[in-house]
């Protein structure tokens, strides 16, 4: 079906193109992020070279780590250029501090780590500092993980 650089596409070929798989653009398609395309008369979906921008969009956005809702606002904004970027800035920041987080989490995750590994002193199980960090969690250094719940004895 395709002929020429703008179009028309097949599901196929806008996939191929795109990296985005086939049931990936359909559900764009079904939450809203991606216009329905028009239909051949066989039935087919015929995506233009505008999809297949907003498809790479949407790609390198969920690459950065975009929720779903901020990648739909920042398509508003693509659609609507003479408008400011402050919006976009915003939500970008946001995804920053989000990653900065997470960065320190996983060094915080990193050192508490290096110092199981250094307390093992590789000497028996029952001597075993990574063994017995993992047991009690009381003994772990590291407050980035999720408080612990009581598992019940029997």
């Amino acid at each position: 079906m395709r002929t020429g650089e703008d179009g028309p596409f097949t599901i196929g070929e806008a996939a191929r193109v795109s990296g985005v798989k086939v049931p990936t653009i359909r559900y764009y398609e079904s939450i809203g992020l991606l216009p329905r395309p028009p239909r051949t008369e066989g039935g087919r979906r015929a995506y233009d070279g505008a999809d297949l921008r907003r498809l790479a969009f949407i790609r390198h956005s969920r690459e950065l780590g975009f929720e779903i809702e901020a990648i739909r606002t920042l398509l508003h904004l693509q659609d609507d250029p003479d408008q400011s970027c402050a919006a976009a800035d915003a939500i970008a920041r946001h995804r920053l501090e989000e990653v900065e987080r997470r960065i320190a989490g996983l060094k915080a995750l990193k050192t508490e780590l290096e110092r199981m590994i250094e307390g093992c002193a590789h000497g028996r199980v029952d001597q075993c500092r990574v063994i017995e960090t993992l047991a009690d969690h009381d003994l772990c250094r590291h407050d980035h993980h999720a408080p612990a719940t009581a598992v019940p004895t029997h």
